[in-house]
């Protein structure tokens, strides 16, 4: 008899990781703490929304929780199950971005989630997504293999080869393809996953989203008091707008909450307080910023024997 999901464990769980996440957070940042915004959705579900802003590190940071439900499956989660269309469903997941002060901090965003949905024949079916990335405006190697390190790390247990195969989805994913270029320098990401072991396939789902604050707190740590300029400050406002660009045009999470009812304020928590777009913008070559692109910003295996410390 195939193991059925615990949705109620998915939940406890992921409310746990909100709590866990924003006291590590504050703890860094040191001046500011997250505000908690509890929100109900009228078509079913509601959620907690965590935000902080201007604090002595973060600009502005996002840390939601939601658990929605309806009686029809949105398009854009049956492109590729069609027999859950018309399906009743609940979904459930943290989702949060991070946005610096400084621009040597870099952007990070986490997400991970858990769909179930009971088609006309009764049987529940469910799958698990997530995963996290790294944004930089400077980039740096020992940044890099850390936060690739720790994603490995999280990785192995469930198998050889799922790190290297959720880090090829990340830099799939995380593409702006009308700029023909990635938004960063990848981490995790996967989706639609389902063995039929729920308590392997939830206890993945943990593991990424457990193992995000042990990939991002010691970059942070590291660069936060690194001194920066209006130089630094203009180009970290310019290159976020490719984050902005990459969640307004591909981002499914965004897609699937619009479609689904979503609270449009959470939805859209993660676009930065500040950003610019300037006219055929090019850095100057040999600059840190020409780097960011010429270097660090080309799906790179950071975990390769010439990049481990």
């Amino acid at each position: 008899m195939a193991q059925q999901p615990d949705s109620e464990a998915v939940k406890q769980y992921l409310l746990g990781l909100q709590e866990s996440i924003c006291r590590r957070l504050e703890a860094v940042d040191g001046g500011a703490s997250f505000i908690r915004d509890a929100w109900d959705r009228p078509e079913g579900g509601g959620g907690v929304s965590r935000v902080i802003t201007e604090g002595r590190v973060f600009e502005k940071g996002g840390v939601n929780f939601s658990h929605v439900m309806g009686e029809t499956m949105p398009a854009s989660a049956t492109a590729h199950r069609p027999h859950l269309a018309g399906a009743p469903w609940q979904a459930m997941g943290v989702s949060l971005v991070i946005h610096p002060h400084n621009p040597y901090v870099p952007t990070s965003h986490a997400n991970v989630r858990f769909f179930i949905a009971t088609p006309a024949d009764g049987e529940p079916v469910y799958w698990f997504g997530g995963g996290y990335d790294l944004t930089p405006y400077y980039g740096f190697e020992d940044d890099c293999v850390h936060w690739h390190r720790t994603a490995r790390d999280a990785c192995e247990p469930f198998g050889e080869g799922t790190y290297h195969r959720f880090k090829h989805w990340c830099d799939d994913y995380f593409y702006l393809k009308h700029r023909d270029e990635p938004r960063g320098v990848g981490g995790l990401f996967f989706d639609d996953h389902n063995t039929g072991n729920f308590e392997q396939d939830f206890g993945l789902m943990k593991a990424v989203g457990d193992s995000y604050i042990e990939a991002y707190e010691p970059i942070v740590r590291r660069r936060m008091n690194q001194p920066w300029g209006e130089r630094e400050r203009n180009f970290q406002l310019y290159r976020r707008g490719r984050y902005v660009e990459f969640n307004l045009v591909y981002d499914r999470g965004t897609l699937f909450g619009l479609q689904s009812g979503g609270r449009t304020e959470s939805i859209l928590m993660s676009l930065p307080p500040l950003v610019r777009w300037d006219y055929s913008r090019t850095p100057e070559a040999g600059s840190e910023e020409a780097r960011l692109t010429d270097y660090f910003l080309t799906g790179r295996d950071w975990l390769e024997t010439s990049h481990e410390e």
